[in-house]
């Protein structure tokens, strides 16, 4: 009686000890497990009794299994199982009704948000970022903006309602801190989320390294500055985990954090670095002051104290103002409307070939044994994997050769050289 005994059914404990019938699979935990009192481990995920005996009636002992495994019921080997708990399979993601997507995308002229990148670029370049991020427009509150979450599938995860200054472009924290959720305000029923990162639909293009920062607002003014990358945010500074990188895979990846972020996200990018190839930019910190500390720049506070017309038209000067009012372009759904010049077109000039720099950088590097030890490549960069940053820097240098915007790669495989000559 007493090697009877030693199997019993876990006591109950709260539904952390009931799991999920393998029998009826019903989604309440009604299935209690036998646990060995001598280990107090489970003896098999099946081995248990399920209480809706009126419906389901699966009962399992360990007698039972025992004699169906040919194991010794008195010194049962292998030794008791221990399961992972069971848990129900995971619903399938939830997305945006379209209807309420399309129904956003208007009233930009209500948009505080909107209103401020008007006052910061003016209309034609405002006009090109609602329609490159599809900044929409909520009646949450008055002025508020929506910022979609749109995956590389044109599917719509979910959106973050967010209030701003019109003047400052701060976000609005009193009384209250403005901030809700399209999926929240909706009330659609058991919605199943999955965030994925803000601008991951500008991901299709494979052809620019990408650029991760924590706000969605910062990501947009950014991409005015430094069109180069393609500009993604995760929402806030312990969003950057693998689930929304997983769609990074084989891509140059350069993080932007906050200040006093950067610790956290160095952190980050190691444990990440079996995805891409990540670099930290300290920018921030040296930058920033003892006052833009305190107040907790981020990348946009910076950008924003300089023209952004010496970032992104280094060679040319706009020689007539925009008119002083326009209306917005209308928003395309999924494509990229053709840039309305409110300026003159900067002159083409035929690009200038790098062919033979890097050859001689190619050669370079196939003949010297490279680095494994990270390489501090100047005061804002370090490099943690030299051979994937050269093979990164030089499929970005050779797909766009001769391209000024791009001149920067290469730069970096030449201080590079220079270093390890050193």
């Amino acid at each position: 009686m007493e090697t009877a005994h030693r199997y019993i059914l876990e006591p109950y404990k709260g539904m952390n000890t009931r799991y999920r019938c393998p029998s009826c699979q019903q989604r309440d935990k009604t299935f209690s497990l036998y646990i060995d009192k001598e280990t107090g481990e489970h003896i098999h995920p099946t081995v248990g009794r399920c209480n809706r005996e009126s419906n389901c009636g699966h009962h399992y002992t360990p007698k039972q299994y025992f004699q169906d495994n040919s194991i010794s019921f008195d010194n049962p080997q292998p030794k008791a199982y221990k399961p992972q708990l069971f848990t129900p399979p995971p619903k399938p993601v939830s997305f945006i009704p379209v209807e309420v997507f399309k129904a956003s995308l208007k009233a930009h002229e209500t948009n505080h948000f909107v209103q401020f990148l008007i006052d910061l670029f003016g209309v034609e370049v405002a006009s090109q970022l609602v329609s490159h991020y599809f900044i929409a427009t909520s009646k949450h509150w008055n002025g508020a903006t929506v910022f979609w979450q749109i995956d590389t599938q044109g599917k719509i995860r979910t959106g973050k309602i967010m209030l701003y200054s019109p003047s400052t472009g701060k976000r609005v924290k009193e009384p209250f801190n403005h901030i809700n959720w399209v999926h929240t305000a909706v009330k659609q029923p058991d919605f199943e989320l999955k965030q994925c990162l803000f601008g991951e639909h500008l991901l299709n293009d494979k052809t620019k390294p990408v650029a991760i920062v924590e706000s969605e607002k910062t990501a947009v003014i950014a991409s005015v500055y430094l069109p180069q990358f393609i500009w993604v945010a995760v929402g806030s500074l312990t969003n950057l985990n693998a689930e929304k990188c997983n769609i990074l895979k084989g891509r140059t990846v350069t993080l932007f954090p906050d200040l006093n972020g950067f610790e956290k996200w160095s952190s980050k990018a190691k444990e990440l670095s079996h995805l891409a190839i990540f670099t930290v930019s300290d920018l921030l910190e040296c930058k920033a002051t003892e006052a833009e500390r305190k107040q907790g720049f981020d990348l946009a506070d910076y950008l924003i104290k300089y023209d952004y017309k010496a970032f992104a038209l280094p060679e040319s000067e706009a020689t007539e103002p925009p008119p002083a009012v326009q209306p917005l372009v209308e928003v395309k759904l999924f494509e990229q409307p053709e840039p309305v010049y409110y300026f003159s077109k900067p002159e083409q000039t035929k690009p200038e070939s790098w062919e033979q720099d890097i050859t001689e950088l190619e050669n370079y590097f196939s003949g010297i044994t490279l680095p494994t030890q990270p390489i501090k490549l100047n005061k804002c960069s370090t490099i943690t994997n030299c051979s994937q940053f050269i093979k990164s820097h030089f499929a970005t240098v050779k797909a766009n050769n001769g391209k000024r915007t791009f001149l920067p790669y290469l730069h970096r495989l030449q201080e590079l050289k220079k270093l390890i000559i050193q």
